[in-house]
């Protein structure tokens, strides 16, 4: 199994679990969520609690919840909106926090990509969800969700230089 780091703080973020598709030249990752059921499920098993002295309510709450896989397996934490200046300034302190992280090769390639991928982020920022990885470090990167246009499940994206492939 492969886990992706973010490369500045080391969170854990997406895994090959979760199948990704690269857009903008490759600096960006595509990854599509889901909406899971999560928690409790009510099983009959044919018996009749009342017959059995049993209340309805035996103290236990459960409750089962909606969740979106991808937020809830690796525990992102929501982030306010930016507006696009605030954007600009993270991307800004990002690109110079994570260029001196990537080999020479990669560094290049980077600057040569980073602007066009920015510029689509840009695009969406309306409609983006921000996301920090557990630890909420603030130089971290971040994690957009967004809901294409008649989907009920979101797609995020993730700045593909930012992450570090770990194997399990």
């Amino acid at each position: 199994m492969l886990v992706y780091q973010d490369l500045l703080t080391g969170d854990e973020l997406l895994s090959d679990s979760f199948s990704y598709k690269e857009i903008e030249n490759g600096m960006l990752w595509e990854v599509q969520g889901k909406w899971v059921v999560q928690g409790a499920v009510d099983v009959n098993i044919g018996a009749n609690p009342s017959a059995e002295g049993a209340d309805d309510d035996e103290g236990v709450d459960d409750q089962a919840v909606k969740v979106v896989d991808i937020i809830d397996t690796f525990r992102l934490q929501e982030q306010p909106s930016f507006d696009k200046k605030q954007f600009l300034a993270f991307m800004k302190r990002y690109i110079k926090s994570l260029t001196p992280k990537l080999e020479e090769e990669q560094q290049e390639l980077f600057k040569k990509h980073i602007e066009s991928a920015t510029k689509f982020i840009l695009s969406k920022l309306k409609d983006l969800q921000f996301f920090v990885g557990e630890s909420m470090h603030e130089d971290g990167g971040l994690v957009f969700a967004y809901y294409k246009e008649g989907a009920t499940d979101p797609t995020f994206l993730y700045l593909a230089y930012g992450l570090k492939e770990i194997k399990c």
